[in-house]
């Protein structure tokens, strides 16, 4: 059931799920809570840009340069939220990462509107997703993480899908407020609208798997900032392969 007819809503995870909802969907939206989108919220919302790279394309890196970007992790700013909360405005960001990062790039290929979302601005990307789509179906890409793949010791294989519970959360609070608008839901939203509605997400976060390994990493403020829910109205946007409000 890969394009879950009549469905104004729809979910499905990762690069399969771009694939699948790419197909009918007029607007994307890629959650990546930690730490993509989240981070990619924070530039946004101080005037930031972000040109999302595949992860290890060098190529993309290196023509994020050539056009002006600067490659997180050569300078302070990182994949990391809390490196990117003080970032000037104007800046060009050019942030490759695993999962939320290629993911936008391969959603830009399906001619869809992409959007980035996470809790922090999930009520605001899904109004502009009502905007952009008109009467056409929504898709939204909860990014899951990658076996052998992780933000501190990146293996040397892109593994299978990992899903996962924050971007399971993340998905439900678009999916939550586009619900509000009246648009029907797939099994798959329904699904992860029940979960973010049942859940105390900021524990919810820092139990999971993830959290964990940021926590005893000694990163616990970018489980804080991505914990935090609607406290953000900037809508990342992609359009000629840059995220920016729009």
């Amino acid at each position: 059931m890969t394009n879950q007819p009549g469905a104004a809503v729809r979910l499905e995870w990762g690069g399969e799920g771009v694939t699948a909802l790419g197909r009918d969907c007029a607007v994307l939206i890629i959650v990546d809570v930690l730490s993509f989108s989240t981070t990619t919220d924070l530039v946004v919302a101080r005037g930031g840009r972000i040109r999302p790279i595949r992860w290890r394309d060098e190529r993309g890196a290196a023509s994020a340069r050539e056009a002006g970007a600067v490659l997180a992790g050569e300078t302070q700013w990182t994949l990391r939220p809390s490196s990117v909360t003080e970032i000037p405005s104007g800046t060009l960001l050019a942030l490759p990462s695993p999962n939320g990062a290629t993911l936008c790039a391969t959603a830009a290929e399906t001619g869809a509107h992409v959007l980035a979302g996470c809790l922090r601005n999930a009520s605001a990307v899904a109004a502009k997703a009502s905007a952009l789509a008109g009467g056409k179906p929504i898709g939204v890409i909860p990014a899951g993480e990658r076996w052998g793949v992780d933000l501190f010791n990146p293996g040397e294989k892109f593994g299978p899908l990992r899903p996962c519970v924050e971007d399971q959360l993340g998905a439900g609070a678009i999916v939550a407020a586009l619900a509000e608008d009246g648009r029907s839901l797939s099994a798959e939203a329904a699904l992860a609208e029940a979960a973010y509605s049942a859940s105390d997400v900021h524990a919810a976060l820092l139990t999971c798997v993830s959290g964990r390994e940021l926590a005893t990493a000694a990163h616990g403020n970018d489980l804080t900032l991505a914990a935090q829910l609607d406290v953000s109205g900037s809508v990342p946007v992609l359009a000629d392969g840059i995220l920016e409000a729009r």
